[in-house]
């Protein structure tokens, strides 16, 4: 009995595609949901978007936070100082309601940093509370105008305006992203230095309420443009967000349509593996039996008409036959599962080869093929097979379209960078220069080839340049209408084998420098 745990390798492959379609389609839902929260993100409402509000007013918590160690300890200060001038009980009532409204704004802002609100109203909630937050802070220190006099001097008003534009200036900077947090900390502090000092009419402190109003809308155009580099900031990394989702997005799609392309692929395969044995079955039987006929091996024909249909099925079994080869050469190829058996070979030698088994196909049409080369040319590292079928393709096509009674001639020398190449060049009709990209394309057939007598499946060349880029070589296709036709495959210097000297030279090297290290040795001696 068998493993009951063995599984049938379709059912396994199923599975898999199952649970992988399962995950994309999460990974799916979850970029959608990104793409839209990144895209709402550059929704604006009043010039700024909800989630740029939220980043706002974290922005604002964590300067206050950062600030909430500066702020108590100056308003500790200030109130040491003031007791020169102010009245000692109302100084003191005064710096514990200035701690404790900071101490509130302090842990305000921290809670909104460890709660990280998302949702729209939350954020517009924990928005009036940090406002809420700042206004009571402002009110407290704008009660610092009021404290009753001990001692009238002239320095507390100077003290007076110094301190508090600090103050303001810390905190212009600290809540300037949410705006309108900054005006209500600021402007009662402003608000109250202002009116007292233009209510005692001095000339020195008149003065000095209009620098600090100058200064309050400095802080505020300052601020403002704090606020809008924030947001500048933050559409800029919401933009690349979105883009990071799109290239996301294009990746998912890259890789589904690669895995649907591999899954074509292998559906090809396998029926271009099933569809060689159903094919070729049938036509080596066609082809043997019809050749058999043609040959009149086991007697005359009596009707002359069956010849001639005996020929000219025997002809078309032939090219399905190749049809179908070099259709599974190409799929092998672009699968990969193509492997070089490579070897030392002569290019020369295989071109000879190559003329010979066209020689045929060549008289036929009273053509007339040449061959130049160098005869004692090194070996090439490469795939004979591969390369027997790159001429062989290469002249069959020069063959066809080089009309009767012209030349074809076929060149083996060295490239410029110590490279081998094979040219083969007709003088036929030519490719016009618009038709060549199709002419190397899979099935591709240039008009020539559609009027011509000789069509052929278009997959020639293509499989020539699929061997050449194999050899790491390089296929170049030059074509000039009415002058014909030059195709060059070049393969490169790392596959020419250079000749080893004989064994003999080497060892009487060897020998040679071993007698040359004793006679130094004995004159060192």
């Amino acid at each position: 009995m068998g493993d009951t745990n063995t599984m049938d390798p379709a059912v396994s492959a199923a599975s898999n595609r199952v649970r992988s379609n399962s995950a994309r389609a999460v990974r799916k839902k979850a970029l959608s949901k990104t793409i839209r929260d990144t895209r709402e993100m550059l929704t604006t409402e009043d010039g700024i978007s909800i989630a740029f509000d939220k980043d706002l007013i974290f922005a604002h918590a964590r300067n206050i936070r950062a600030a909430s160690i500066v702020l108590p300890t100056l308003t500790v200060l200030i109130g040491f100082i003031s007791v020169a001038w102010l009245n000692y009980f109302w100084v003191l009532t005064w710096l514990v309601c200035a701690l404790l409204s900071q101490s509130l704004v302090i842990v305000l802002n921290g809670r909104l940093l460890r709660e990280r609100p998302s949702k729209p109203e939350d954020v517009a909630r924990w928005r009036r509370n940090l406002i809420c937050g700042d206004l009571l802070c402002g009110i407290v220190w704008s009660t610092y105008m009021i404290i009753p006099e001990t001692a009238s001097s002239m320095s507390l008003p100077v003290f007076s305006f110094a301190t508090l534009l600090i103050v303001v200036a810390i905190y212009s900077f600290a809540a300037a992203p949410v705006f309108v947090g900054m005006l209500s900390i600021t402007a009662p502090i402003t608000m109250a230095l202002f009116l007292k000092f233009s209510l005692n009419k001095t000339p020195e402190e008149v003065m000095m309420a209009g620098l600090f109003a100058a200064a309050q809308l400095l802080f505020i155009l300052v601020a403002r443009q704090v606020r809008d580099a924030l947001v500048r900031l933050f559409e800029t990394r919401a933009e690349k967000d979105v883009l990071i989702v799109d290239l996301e997005e294009a990746k998912s799609i890259s890789e589904d349509s690669r895995r649907r392309a591999e899954e074509a692929n292998l559906a090809k395969s396998r029926f271009l593996a099933t569809m060689s044995h159903e094919l070729r079955t049938p036509l080596n039987a066609i082809l043997g039996f019809s050749e058999v006929i043609k040959e009149e091996l086991l007697g005359p024909l009596e009707n002359p008409s069956y010849k001639e249909y005996v020929t000219d099925i025997h002809s078309s079994g032939q090219h399905l036959l190749n049809l179908i080869n070099e259709i599974l050469d190409l799929s092998r190829i672009e699968a990969g599962k193509y492997e070089l058996a490579e070897d030392a070979v002569y290019l020369f030698d295989i071109v000879e080869d190559c003329q010979t088994l066209m020689q045929l196909r060549a008289k036929s049409k009273d053509l007339t093929v040449q061959i130049n080369g160098e005869e004692n040319m090194p070996r090439m590292w490469a795939d004979e097979r591969a390369i027997r079928q790159i001429v062989l393709n290469l002249m069959s096509n020069a063959i066809k379209f080089t009309p009767r009674g012209g030349e074809i001639m076929v060149n083996v020398g060295w490239t410029s960078g110590g490279g081998q190449y094979i040219s083969v060049q007709d003088n036929g009709p030519g490719i016009p220069e618009e038709e060549i990209p199709v002419v190397l394309s899979q099935f591709g057939q240039g008009s020539i080839s559609i009027k011509s007598a000789e069509q052929g499946t278009g997959l020639g060349l293509p499989i020539v340049q699929a061997l050449v880029n194999m050899h790491g070589g390089t296929f170049d296709l030059k074509s000039k209408l009415r002058a014909g036709t030059r195709v060059t495959v070049s393969l490169p210097r790392n596959r020419v084998m250079e000749a080893l000297a004989p064994l003999e030279a080497i060892a009487s090297q060897s020998v040679a420098s071993v007698s040359g290290q004793r006679i130094v040795a004995r004159k060192t001696a």
